[in-house]
């Protein structure tokens, strides 16, 4: 993850206060006041917007709600800083953990009950918890929820009944946790810190058991916290135990701070009720806009509820504002698509809604629903990886600075708009992953979880400890229950009411260690991870979150964004392991751009074979080339680095090309290609890096004036750079068609032998003389010639199984802008005779920077060109 510009930290903006004018008229119905039916004049026409549905592809789509919310004008309310921290390896020994539960403390823990749909929830709450800070500790109890309508055919039942089905799932209980030592004997040296580590997520999940009814309850926190609707009325919950008093204020009030005083319990959750209205109507209209006023040891502060499922910055405001979000029956969203089966291969496509647009402007849900999420299926990814979901202030922060965990971003649309867009892609077969940040929180006071009830203990580690300095942004105490209850709860909400498929978890490295990975390079040597500087509370909270999504969503995928090479990180929980499916293969990007500074001549074949295969046994890697850190501002894609300039005058067909642009080419093709082959077990590409993307991303954003005196220039909040040109790939008289071309054929070259799950892999030839990679990966020869001028002829490879071999792949084609040197309709047959240690090999032409894929053809059939030509290219 990575801010804004390389190596530049963004000053915090100052908070600015809005005072609200208060009413002492009490009669909710004279104030029901709703954003969803003002009418804004806004000061921007760059949002989201409603556009035809494509009746082809949809024709049964329930259309998401007509009333998109427009937000008003983005401004800078969040300072941002970059995270371009690249590191290795490390973990510490037995750092003290709260999460270290005496459960005697716990036994008369109370509970919150919500009554029957005719009677007020009570507020009287019993019991004390000592050590955890439980606040609302407590198995909480089924209200009079009101139904939804089952009006559909059976197989949309199906989808709807989806989340009552999740709640029969058992999480199964922890096991040993002894296997690690097994895979890793190395691992045994560290059993004293692993053994504690695992006790501490074995006392936590105890803990949980006992008093909140299990996981699977305690992750449904947001149907007692925050706003929960029931047949009589309206309740509000919030845990705030550093306020004095607390009221409940909006537009339903006219914001009187006297109309709706919350009480509080003794574990410091407000609480408040508001039956329905005299003609049966909630007390807050759907739309309104709310906030709680607490008096705090900071003083009298108004905050947005901390499981507020939707907000928006409305025109001339810089905070944003809670919106009560209930649409009626009619206007909700109602999933039509079973969620694909769990692609056995995961091929992610990294994207970002609001720069998804060829035009200059912040694109919607609905248009990335329609426009792009066709592309992608046409590409051959399966999966989409979107960022920036999680509400935040500061457009620039790439998502990273999040104010509101659990609403969608009102930048692209409403949660309903989202909502189409992944059932959508479930019936293009299209897995849905959340770029999700439960590693830090906005240092915002106003509109994020900042000072929240006044303190700066509240959901974060106080002091330096709650701060992450590079950053600019808080710290959560993930030994604090009303915090695992909050993520956890959190991660569950994203899964269960949005439909996705699974999680990147960013910033787990930062998570992982007290020093955050900063200013630390990791060797893999043990004694890095197995330490002091380990947080055992951090990684107790993300066993238990794989837990909790593994055993719930058992189809669930979840990827972690670690750099250390954290050992056991990719190993099931009851294992000992840290629970993720797949680890980032972080090292892969770093080394290209490493690479990409000096000449090809420059390269050692056996230093990129070593960082492509560096990766711990049985733990899944996704590897990628470049991903959005790297097409930032004040940093270079692989097509920059390697085209520079010359992308902008020679690109056309119609004109002559120049070695630049040639050996661009056919390396930008190689190192995709090589980089899919052997570093792991998915790929992830970021959107128009497929292509090889001619600009930067560049955020709107303006002048800094740092405390130095120096100035970093602004851009005017253009939005030129802050899209993609789509365009550009689809235009057959570019060269960008070229590359996109060769990355689609790459997909269904994967889609059609799936050789990243191969079990088989082996690498035959790292020649540097010859400047050549060979490796076996399933029934597939690759066969890779990084020399700069030399061509070979009747070039011998070894190979495994005998039999004939075609071409499969070939990135000198001239469909992908290469020379056309390889026929493809040459046969290849194997001598037996062992060869770089294989027992036979074939005779192939290897033209100078060029890879080319063989294929055992097997007898009942022949190999299948990868690239349909005929296929319409891919629309706008």
């Amino acid at each position: 993850m990575v801010y804004t510009l390389s190596g530049v930290r963004f000053p915090t903006v100052p908070s600015v206060y809005k005072s609200n004018g208060f009413s002492s008229n009490g009669d909710r119905r004279n104030a029901n006041i709703s954003v969803f039916l003002k009418k804004h004049s806004l000061s921007r026409k760059i949002l989201a917007e409603k556009t035809s549905y494509d009746s082809e592809s949809r024709p049964s789509t329930v259309a998401a709600s007509g009333k998109v919310l427009v937000p008003g004008t983005q401004s800078d309310s969040s300072s941002s800083s970059t995270d371009q921290f690249e590191f290795t390896e490390t973990a510490p020994e037995n750092s003290p953990a709260s999460t270290d539960v005496d459960s005697s403390t716990m036994e008369h823990a109370s509970q919150i009950k919500t009554e029957n749909d005719d009677v007020e929830p009570s507020s009287d709450l019993t019991g004390s918890v000592e050590e955890l800070d439980f606040a609302s500790s407590l198995q909480l109890q089924e209200g009079g929820k009101l139904e939804e309508s089952k009006t559909l055919n059976t197989s949309e039942e199906t989808i709807i009944d989806e989340s009552d089905r999740i709640r029969e799932r058992g999480i199964p209980p922890p096991g040993r946790g002894q296997k690690i030592y097994e895979i890793d004997p190395l691992l045994t040296n560290y059993r004293q810190h692993l053994d504690y580590r695992y006790s501490q997520y074995k006392k936590m999940r105890e803990a949980i058991d006992k008093y909140e009814g299990g996981l699977e309850a305690f992750s449904r926190g947001y149907e007692k916290m925050g706003f929960t609707r029931s047949a009589t009325g309206i309740t509000y919950r919030e845990w705030a135990p550093g306020a004095q008093s607390a009221a409940l204020i909006g537009d339903f009030n006219n914001w009187d701070a006297n109309a709706d005083i919350m009480t509080r319990n003794e574990f410091g959750v407000w609480e408040i009720f508001l039956p329905n209205n005299v003609d049966g109507s909630p007390a807050i209209p759907h739309g309104s806009r709310v906030k709680i006023r607490m008096d705090t040891p900071s003083g009298v502060k108004d905050s947005i509820p901390a499981w507020i499922n939707y907000s928006l910055q409305l025109p001339d405001e810089i905070p944003y504002n809670g919106i009560y979000y209930d649409p009626p029956e009619e206007e909700r969203y109602i999933f039509q698509h079973p969620r694909p089966k769990k692609p056995k291969s995961l091929r992610i496509y990294e994207s970002h809604i609001g720069m998804s647009s060829p035009e200059p402007k912040i694109n919607s849900y609905v248009n990335f629903r329609d426009e792009v999420l066709p592309r992608i299926k046409k590409l051959g990814y399966n999966a989409v990886q979107i960022m920036a979901i999680q509400e935040h202030s500061y457009y620039a922060s790439f998502g990273y600075h999040v104010t509101n965990f659990f609403a969608p971003s009102s930048r692209f649309g409403t949660p309903d708009d989202l909502k189409s867009l992944i059932d959508k892609a479930h019936e293009l077969g299209i897995v849905v992953l959340m770029d999700i940040v439960h590693s830090h929180a906005s240092n915002n006071t106003l509109d994020g979880l900042n000072m929240f009830d006044g303190t700066d203990s509240c959901y974060f580690h106080s002091g330096a400890r709650g701060y992450h300095w590079m950053w600019d942004s808080r710290l959560f105490n993930y030994g604090n229950w009303e915090v695992l209850r909050y993520l956890l709860s959190n991660a569950r909400w994203w899964l269960d009411e949005f439909k996705f498929d699974g999680f990147r978890f960013d910033g787990v490295t930062s998570m992982m260690y007290t020093h955050h990975g900063l200013s630390v390079g990791f060797t893999g040597n043990y004694e890095e991870y197995f330490g002091l500087a380990t947080d055992v509370d951090a990684v107790v909270y993300l066993m238990l979150v794989n837990d909790l999504i593994h055993g719930l969503f058992p189809d669930a995928i979840t990827i972690g964004e670690d750099v250390s090479g954290m050992p056991a990180f990719c190993i099931p929980v009851q294992d000992g392991g840290v629970g993720f499916d797949y680890r980032l293969h972080m090292a892969i990007a770093d080394k290209w751009i490493e690479l990409l500074k000096k000449r090809d001549e420059d390269w050692r074949v056996g230093d990129i074979v070593h960082t492509l295969t560096n990766r711990r046994w049985l733990e899944k890697c996704v590897s990628y080339a470049e991903s959005h850190d790297q097409a930032l501002v004040g940093d270079k894609t692989i097509a920059f680095w390697l085209m520079d300039k010359d992308m902008y005058d020679f690109m056309a067909l119609d004109r002559p090309s120049t070695p630049v642009i040639d050996r661009g080419i056919a390396l930008h093709k190689m190192i995709r290609l090589v980089t899919m082959g052997l570093g792991g077990e998915g790929y992830l590409n970021f959107m128009g890096n497929e292509f090889g993307h001619p600009e930067w991303i560049d955020f709107p954003r303006a002048e800094q004036h740092l405390s130095d005196g120096s100035v970093i220039p602004g851009n005017q909040f253009s939005y030129d750079k802050c899209r993609r040109r789509f365009d550009l790939g689809d235009a057959e008289y570019l060269r960008y068609h070229g590359l996109q071309e060769f990355d689609r054929a790459m997909q269904h070259l994967e889609d059609k032998y799936e050789f990243m799950t191969s079990e088989h892999q082996f690498i035959s030839r790292k020649d540097e003389g010859d400047r050549m990679i060979v490796f076996e990966r399933g029934n597939l020869v690759f066969v890779f010639n990084f020399h700069w001028t030399k061509s070979y002829s009747d070039y011998r490879i070894g190979c495994l199984k005998p039999g004939k071999y075609k071409v499969a792949l070939d990135s000198d084609d001239p469909l992908f802008g290469g020379f056309g040197r390889i026929d493809h309709n040459a046969e290849y047959f194997t001598f037996d005779g062992w060869y770089d240690d294989r027992p036979r090999s074939i005779m192939v032409y290897a033209p100078s920077r060029t890879a080319v894929v063989y294929a055992l053809v097997e007898e009942e059939e022949a190999v299948v060109e990868v690239v349909v030509v005929e296929e319409e290219p891919i629309e706008e």
